[in-house]
């Protein structure tokens, strides 16, 4: 089985969560609803910071569980092939 990877979820990203190939033994970190996550942070997981696209510049990002539950979601999708 392969390593598990952190992947890092805020916005902006560079990636979009749904390009992600997610696996069993991964870790989502996601960062506080108010400043999101740190940039020591986003710097260093840079080849995996993802996020979820807003559709309108007037909106940062979604609700913190909200968040979790979209891309909580996809990952298992993949990993349990639904």
């Amino acid at each position: 089985m392969a390593p598990a990877r952190l992947w890092a979820i805020d916005n902006p990203a560079p990636t979009n969560y749904t390009r992600a190939s997610f696996a069993p033994d991964d870790v989502l970190l996601f960062g506080a609803e108010s400043k999101g996550l740190p940039t020591e942070l986003r710097e260093r997981f840079v080849d995996r910071l993802i996020g979820i696209p807003m559709t309108t510049p007037a909106v940062r990002s979604l609700n913190l569980s909200t968040a979790v539950g979209v891309v909580l979601y996809e990952a298992l999708r993949q990993i349990e092939g639904w």
